[in-house]
């Protein structure tokens, strides 16, 4: 069943008598070569894609939210819990080497068309990163709209990886890869903060997308920094260890196990 949510307006909110419309999208590819069917593997009896999908149905900001996938099963998964999923992906946006920028603008210009009207801004909910909140999402949107910015994405800071601290090997030597280090620097010396892209949140301007072809990288690309523990992004088996430990932890006890949705 289509849902579209009007948003709760927040203070410091431009323009608040219009409405902006809000496309959420997760895109759940079929093929995974690091984890067989990794989208929808349980972690706590709750197939992975859900956590993303919980938090964008609870989200005050987003109008319409789907998730696109080439894949059947997840179709189903994701129907399960709540998710539109209105269309199976075309192949050509679906391989290796298919990019997501063509992804989210086949969904997007899918959504356009069927219903008739433009979207104001698109925001990628990625599901390889199921510890990210609905406050997360919806601060990163307001973050976007109120600054004007092109994009708004999710970052956390680096610590024991520093770029001051990454190296290459020329010659069977360790050498600087990028940036000196001096000798015996401390962690808590290392400066300036740097930060890497976590995935998780994509908050962009709808041109910013369809037009520029663009997810992030202008000048006007601002972050939105998610704390260390909701930032793991699960491409390993170990990446599921560490996100299962985080959510016993602190359990999502609102998403609740549907049926049997094992891979």
């Amino acid at each position: 069943m289509r849902r579209y949510l009007i948003p709760v307006w927040c203070e410091g909110a431009e323009n608040m008598s219009e409405q902006p419309r809000i496309l959420g999208v997760t895109l759940a590819r079929g093929g995974s070569k690091s984890v067989p069917m990794k989208n929808i593997r349980p972690i706590l009896g709750i197939p992975l894609i859900a956590y993303t999908i919980a938090e964008a149905l609870r989200s005050r900001w987003i109008t319409r939210y789907l998730v696109s996938t080439d894949d059947k099963g997840i179709r189903q998964v994701a129907l399960a819990y709540g998710a539109e999923a209105p269309f199976l992906r075309p192949a050509e946006f679906s391989t290796d080497t298919a990019s997501s920028v063509g992804a989210l603008q086949h969904a997007v210009g899918w959504t356009e068309q069927e219903e008739g009207m433009r979207y104001d801004y698109i925001i990628e909910l990625m599901c390889t990163n199921p510890l990210k909140n609905v406050d997360d999402i919806d601060a990163a949107l307001q973050k976007l709209i109120t600054t004007g910015a092109d994009s708004v994405i999710a970052v956390h800071r680096l610590d024991d990886h520093h770029p001051i601290r990454i190296k290459k090997i020329v010659d069977d030597k360790i050498v600087d890869f990028c940036l000196p280090e001096i000798p015996e620097t401390r962690r808590q010396d290392l400066k300036p903060d740097a930060y890497v892209r976590s995935g998780s949140i994509y908050a962009l301007r709808r041109d910013h997308l369809m037009v520029e072809g663009r997810r992030y990288g202008t000048e006007n690309s601002r972050p939105y920094i998610l704390p260390p523990k909701r930032a793991v992004n699960v491409d390993t088996e170990i990446d599921f260890l560490v996100a299962e430990k985080i959510l016993e932890e602190a359990p999502r006890t609102y998403i609740k196990p549907v049926g049997d949705m094992k891979p």
